[in-house]
């Protein structure tokens, strides 16, 4: 590899990095918050998934980053990619859950201030719009599944230590789904500003050939690995014990419409049988994989009293919530003017 590529797609590696250290939260926070999973089997079974998710599902929410801005350069790639991680890893070091398909269409805005480029309208419309979908589809499909536990627990009458053992087991399959919908669903967000400068030529492996974006995926997967692995243990306990008190079905139910949310906006699958049964189709976006858990998380609070929400925390991941794409454009914008002027790279 080219050591000056390898200099540029640091910044994506980076940010593959925050995003593990953050959105693992999501998927097993719950589970490790309500101490039914130890961290360190949720970090593995996380990372393992992650990187099949985006290696084998990744192309899918792609392609809709490359409309909202189409950055043709690794040094404007590398700056994008810089702006949505910097902004992830302060907000992750505050103990905050932060949306990292924000922070990079944050960095991807600035992009296109700085070059003066149009940003596509209809498609950064879409992707707003999933920022008020994936919460509440996440509490709608949250409520209506715990009610369904709910109604079989009372009547299958199981033993409580039995109920505890599915429960687990539940929740570490539950987790590894997570983790795949996540990689598939979020790669875009790590790699997805690389991938028009097709910085990699196609790699044969025996009968197996990896494009360049495919190597991306694989790279990124790896990435957000590294930050499960590393740094995740914080946010997952705010995920998991701060925000509201739930119970361990409840974490499961949580992290099952999560993982459900994440898997419809990735699945070409899904949009191609929406498409043949003359259906409306789901957009392929990167929706935030922080939005979905909080909004199940809220929503089974809510169905179980709401004084079991702690409105603070969820006032300041909220606050996260605004501020993340703000910080990262502005991030984005200066810090193109200084690789162009100080290091006269082209950035656009």
């Amino acid at each position: 590899m080219d050591p000056t590529t390898l200099i540029f797609l640091s910044s994506g590696l980076f940010l593959g990095w925050a995003l593990g250290a953050n959105d693992a939260a999501n998927v097993f926070g719950t589970a490790v918050g309500t101490r039914m999973v130890r961290w360190s089997t949720a970090a593995l079974i996380c990372s393992v998934f992650v990187v099949l998710g985006a290696a084998i599902s990744g192309a899918g929410t792609s392609t809709t980053l490359g409309k909202l801005g189409a950055i043709s350069t690794l040094a404007g790639a590398f700056m994008t990619a810089l702006a949505a991680a910097v902004s992830v890893y302060l907000m992750t070091k505050s103990g905050l859950s932060v949306s990292t398909s924000q922070a990079i269409v944050g960095g991807i805005i600035g992009w296109n201030f700085f070059a003066n480029a149009p940003t596509d309208t209809a498609t950064l419309t879409k992707i707003v719009s999933t920022w008020f979908l994936c919460p509440l589809l996440s509490a709608v499909i949250a409520v209506t599944l715990y009610r369904a536990l709910q109604f079989y627990l009372r009547h299958a009458e199981l033993h409580l230590v039995r109920t505890d053992a599915y429960l687990r087991v539940g929740l570490v399959l539950a987790g590894a789904f997570g983790a795949y919908a996540l990689g598939a669903n979020n790669i875009a967000n790590v790699v997805g500003v690389f991938i028009p400068a097709q910085p990699f030529p196609d790699l044969s492996i025996g009968p197996l050939t990896l494009t360049s974006a495919q190597q991306l995926f694989v790279l990124g997967g790896i990435a957000i690995a590294a930050g499960v692995m590393t740094y995740s243990r914080g946010v997952m306990m705010t995920v998991g014990g701060e925000l509201g008190r739930i119970s361990p079905a409840a974490a499961f139910i949580a992290v099952v419409a999560h993982s459900i949310v994440l898997f419809i906006f990735a699945s070409r699958g899904l949009e191609a049988w929406l498409l043949s049964a003359g259906l409306p189709t789901i957009p392929l976006v990167p929706v935030s994989s922080s939005q979905a858990v909080v909004g199940a998380v809220v929503g089974i609070a809510i169905l179980q009293g709401i004084h079991g929400i702690r409105w603070r925390v969820l006032g300041n991941i909220m606050l996260g919530w605004i501020a993340t794409p703000v910080l990262a454009g502005l991030i984005c914008f200066f810090g193109l003017f200084f690789l162009q002027n100080v290091f006269g790279q082209r950035v656009f």
